[in-house]
């Protein structure tokens, strides 16, 4: 790969960093064709980018990066994957979903709403973040279920009234 190159991909990786709000750095060496091919499908499927990356190309293009990537750069050691992905728990599920199947990939670290998660023993706590959507539906249920509680009261409430009135009316 010739310097021209070299620039090219880091450039193109800084402007992949600055572009994605989340950003995780797997280890999926061991894998076999068919597993590697199974998990770019599955990324594919789930709307994750998933590319393989140069350990010292990544890390030229944190640095040039204007985000703060903290003390993720010192994993940046052996086979590293890139997902990139707009949903901040996607690439969690995915690779707990595909550890169903293989004891890879490990997750090295991620970067996710500002915030840096370093080591595999965080990829439970990255599966339970939720998106934008999630908490938005959360808010929205939580703010019509009391409306639905005084609706249906109001509505159950005027059956009985009604009944004992008829029931007045008749004695």
């Amino acid at each position: 790969m010739t310097r021209e190159e070299k620039a090219n991909v880091i450039q193109d990786l800084t402007s992949q960093l600055a572009d994605s709000p989340s950003i995780y750095l797997a280890d999926i060496s061991g894998l076999n064709a068919a597993q590697t091919s199974d998990l770019r499908r599955a990324a594919f499927k789930a709307n994750i980018k998933l590319a393989v990356v140069k350990n010292t190309l990544l890390a030229k293009a944190m640095e040039a990066s204007d985000k703060e990537f903290g003390n993720l750069p010192e994993v940046l050691k052996g086979s590293t994957s890139l997902m990139f992905s707009e949903v901040g728990n996607a690439p969690a599920k995915l690779i707990k979903n595909f550890r169903k199947k293989s004891d890879k990939p490990l997750l090295k670290g991620a970067f996710v709403e500002e915030a840096i998660y370093v080591g595999d023993e965080n990829l439970d706590a990255l599966v339970s973040i939720k998106s934008k959507e999630e908490m938005i539906g959360e808010v929205i249920g939580l703010l019509q279920s009391p409306a639905k509680n005084v609706i249906s009261g109001l509505k159950s409430g005027g059956g009985k009234l009604a009944g004992i009135l008829k029931t007045l009316s008749e004695r």
